[in-house]
């Protein structure tokens, strides 16, 4: 055995120990993301694998919560045997669940109310509130009451059936931020459908709450647009695009598992595939983004496909792009640089009125423009007032912008950008959105952070497990109450939890890979539990 070898067998060894350990440590809660406020006791209830669902107050005969108790019925009793007894109620702890919606307000927009109170706890006959109960004011808190629920639910080998340890369970949780998003790119690689949905289930299971959804960039534009037809001709092949009946699907799919769908089209740059169904949008042949400014057609064309998303995507933000723009092409194009010159304009007054123009659109339409951080970077004053500026360039930028009065979302692209697989799974964790930011009404400005699945080398082959672990790092930042999850040694008091969560993924079905490998996605170095790599 070489030195390496030897090394590699005394940190395996030194992990198992570090982890058992950990894992009997008591006063871990291994829930995830962690909750705002919870507490248990010391007793194992049994769970009846015939579980059934009793609904209460204004909201609780929604489809959301119904549908939402028989998926996680599914995941819960994934080991369910026919051997049980399950004619003889009365040797299971917990036969009922019951959930209480408050309101019968089913909008999801963002700052939806997704607080709730889970209580597990063995019948008595002290007890008026039952078996298990969850209450909450909408059905989007129900539904992260739910994962809650799913997560403390656990299939016993030896009696082959499920448990809830540490019983009775008391929790009352609710998010940190209201915007907790991970973006995918469909546009470097497309994905099928049915990935999008997988990818989608799995962040419920961390409770991310907004899919941002980079359909189109400069290499393809798979996105049927009834008002432009041709603009999908700028797909990859005609097998690999969406119609307008996938991206319903995908919202509404989404919508019943709490998650909005924010679209982007980024503008004028990252659009070169546009110009393979209307060449005109292109400045000229040798000059094929930005998108021609000069031209009214341009903006028509935005108005048209804003107009045909605005009638699939409900959610009120919208991202229009504007960053990574190289105008240099707009001044070595004749007819461009003679609109410039008509106009009393540089490029960059050109850049500024391009991204000012598409806001106008956006806002027509009723929505909130949102916009990589160039366009703040360049031109703060000038932009909309409503403009929500995303970060990603590196840090500080929030505190910039909260600090003029703009809304902010993180995605610091040296923690989370989930492309860049060199980021170690505590970098991500410990990445604080609010860093800098002392004010509190300042802090209310920053509404949340986003993780980013850019496409360039990632395909469905390899997608999911290049989200997951590490997105769950950040969306326990996103969640969970700053000062819990930001004291002591991460290293005892996250990892194993981050762990246990892994493994809940890979049972679930999710190719999450390993948390401490030196690089993302990368398959384990060789045997070992789950719990321990």
């Amino acid at each position: 055995m070489n030195m390496k070898s030897s090394l590699t067998l005394l940190l395996t060894i030194c992990t198992f120990l570090l982890y058992s350990s950990a894992e009997l440590d008591g006063s871990l809660t291994y829930i995830w993301p962690l909750p705002a406020k919870s507490s248990s006791g010391n007793d194992t209830l049994s769970v009846d694998p015939e579980l059934s669902l009793v609904v209460g107050g204004k909201g609780g005969d929604s489809s959301i919560i119904k549908d939402g108790f028989g998926r996680y019925k599914k995941i819960i009793f994934k080991h369910s045997s026919k051997s049980y007894p399950v004619n003889k109620r009365s040797v299971f702890d917990i036969g009922i669940l019951k959930i209480v919606v408050l309101s019968d307000n089913e909008e999801l927009q963002l700052g939806a109310d997704e607080s709730y109170f889970l209580l597990v706890e063995k019948r008595n006959g002290q007890s008026i509130i039952g078996e298990a109960y969850i209450e909450a004011k909408t059905v989007y808190g129900a539904l992260r009451g739910l994962e809650t629920f799913s997560q403390l639910c656990a299939f016993d080998y030896e009696t082959k059936t499920v448990q809830i340890y540490k019983a009775p369970w008391y929790i009352v949780d609710k998010p940190r931020f209201a915007y907790r998003g991970l973006l995918l790119d469909t546009s470097r690689h497309y994905l099928p459908i049915n990935v999008i949905k997988q990818i989608i289930e799995s962040m419920s299971y961390a409770k991310l709450n907004v899919l941002h959804w980079h359909i189109i960039d400069e290499q393809s534009f798979p996105l049927e647009v009834p008002s432009y037809p041709n603009l999908w001709k700028g797909s990859y092949t005609k097998w690999e695009r969406y119609t307008v009946e996938d991206a319903y699907d995908i919202v509404s799919f989404a919508k019943m598992r709490g998650i909005n769908v924010m679209a982007e089209v980024d503008i004028p740059g990252h659009a070169e595939s546009w110009g393979a169904g209307y060449p005109d949008l292109w400045p000229s042949p040798s000059c094929r983004e930005p998108l021609d400014v000069a031209k009214n057609f341009t903006f028509d064309v935005i108005s048209g496909i804003l107009t045909d998303l605005r009638k699939i995507f409900p959610f009120g933000l919208f991202h229009l792009g504007g960053d990574e723009v190289n105008t240099d092409c707009w001044n070595s194009t004749s007819h461009v640089k003679q609109w410039l010159l008509d106009h009393n304009m540089t490029t960059k007054d050109a850049y500024q009125y391009f991204v000012l123009r598409a806001q106008e659109i956006a806002i027509s339409k009723g929505w909130t423009p949102v916009n990589w951080e160039e366009t703040f970077n360049t031109f703060a004053s000038k932009l909309n007032p409503r403009t929500i500026v995303h970060n990603w360039l590196g840090g500080g930028v929030c505190a910039k912008a909260v600090a003029k009065g703009f809304r902010c979302i993180f995605s610091n692209q040296g923690f989370w950008y989930l492309d860049h697989l060199d980021v170690p799974w505590d970098d991500v964790y410990k990445a604080e959105p609010l860093e800098g930011i002392n004010d509190t009404s300042m802090q209310d400005l920053v509404i949340g952070g986003e993780v980013c699945m850019w496409a360039e080398t990632a395909d469905t082959s390899v997608v999911q497990q290049t989200i997951w672990p590490r997105a769950a790092a950040a969306a326990e930042r996103m969640w969970s109450k700053r000062e819990a999850i930001s004291s002591g040694n991460i290293t005892l008091t996250a990892l194993p939890r981050l762990h246990y969560f892994r493994c809940l993924l890979n049972r679930r079905g999710v190719p999450a890979a390993p948390v401490t490998n030196d690089y993302a996605r990368q398959p384990p170095t060789g045997p070992a539990s789950c719990y321990e790599q």
